[in-house]
């Protein structure tokens, strides 16, 4: 089959690899109808998250056709019409007992390199690397899904992959965003970065009552999607003491209600000490391992005391220059964690087929998988209005 496999920093390759057979009774074959490029994948193709080894196959956000199921698999039958998760979940630990799906015990089966790093590992993932389990991912033609019986979600016949693509992760892990906001009837809502995640965060703040909703980004293709498609407010800026004032400004010196970190580890910083601590970092080699707590620090200066961030961009490592003693005294509360799947993908099913959510408005490059360089190209630099890559097999 063809696939899309990482080799180094920017530096990926459709190939022809072995087809994936069933290793396990509870395992699927699923044929891919459609993938996409996430902003996750971003951190990969940039060589920003450790323990990717050359040759692994990337991609989490993917659907398809059931090709083959194992033994134990009474759910799935070869014909049907799933999205898959990206995180993998047995179903039956004490994590998936209590609906906290992404730290399920049993689906990492190298648990041991994410404990030297966090001191306990996450679930199993697709195209993440082995610290997540070393799963190969969806960019391709073919993936063997485990766990088959818990994780896929049927899809009603008539209703196009592009629809309900984004179940497989960004449009669940921009609803959980905005779920962590603590968003009550009213609030005043401010999203930092309107990629897709962040779109999806816009959406789903409204779906939740938010009162009004402020779109922060400097990306003009963006910044136009949050004001038409997203009907958000937007502040063109990322400079620190810019979107401070602005934000005062907009909510009477009050800050927002609730805030989401939608870019997560790849913020650049603003200003000239941005600029020479991002420079440091770069000489000492220390960017790998300390992420970049921009958006961070302005959401702990700007949200209103007693206040919400919520936490749905990726970060690896560390942090330095956290100003986390405004935190403690301005009583914000945090709330993070990679998106708990199978709690949220039947529910936002029946939002998009009773057409509560349009979630095709932010597909702007339809591509084949054999132009994947290219499209991660695009979406890495911003090229071309890219704001979401496709790619059908």
């Amino acid at each position: 089959m063809k696939a899309l496999r990482w080799y180094g920093k920017e530096d990926v390759r459709v190939e022809s690899v072995d087809d994936p057979i069933i290793e396990d009774s509870k395992d699927a074959i699923i044929r891919v109808t459609h993938t996409a490029i996430c902003g996750s994948d971003l951190h990969l193709y940039g060589s920003k998250f450790p323990t990717l080894e050359k040759g692994d196959i990337l991609g989490h956000e993917f659907m398809g056709i059931v090709e083959e199921v194992g033994s134990e698999v009474t759910r799935l039958k070869k014909g049907d019409r799933v999205v898959v998760p990206f995180t993998i979940a047995c179903g039956h630990c004490h994590f998936c007992d209590h609906d906290l799906w992404s730290l399920c015990d049993n689906s990492n089966p190298k648990a041991e390199l994410a404990q030297k790093q966090m001191g306990h590992a996450t679930c199993g993932m697709f195209g993440f690397g082995h610290m997540t389990g070393g799963f190969s991912g969806g960019q391709a033609e073919y993936v063997r899904v485990p766990y088959a019986d818990v994780g896929p979600l049927k899809i009603p016949d008539g209703v196009v992959d592009e629809k309900v693509l984004f179940l497989s992760d960004i449009f669940p892990t921009g609803f959980m965003a905005a779920e962590n906001a603590n968003i009550q009837e009213g609030d005043t809502v401010a999203v930092w970065g309107c990629g897709p995640v962040g779109q999806f965060a816009i959406q789903s703040a409204w779906l939740l009552g938010a009162g009004r909703v402020i779109a922060i980004d400097t990306v003009p293709e963006r910044l136009e999607l949050a004001k038409t498609y997203g009907r958000a407010e937007v502040i063109n800026s990322f400079d620190p003491d810019e979107v401070y004032d602005t934000l005062m400004d907009m909510t009477n010196g009050f800050g927002p209600d609730g805030c989401i970190d939608a870019v997560g580890m790849e913020a650049h910083g603003h200003g000239a000490m941005a600029n020479i601590v991002d420079s440091l970092k770069g000489l000492a080699r220390a960017d790998k391992m300390l992420g970049h707590p921009y958006v961070l620090q302005q959401m702990i200066m700007c949200c209103k005391k007693g206040g919400n961030l919520s936490f749905p961009g990726v970060y690896s490592g560390f942090l330095d220059m956290v100003p986390f003693g405004a935190a403690m005294n301005k009583s914000l509360t945090w709330k993070m964690g990679q998106t708990h799947m199978h709690r949220y993908m039947e529910p936002l099913l029946d939002l998009i087929l009773n057409e509560k959510v349009d979630t095709t408005a932010i597909i702007t490059h339809p591509i084949k998988l054999e132009d994947a360089a290219k499209g991660y190209d695009l979406f890495q630099h911003k090229k071309d209005g890219c704001i979401k890559v496709v790619m059908t097999p």
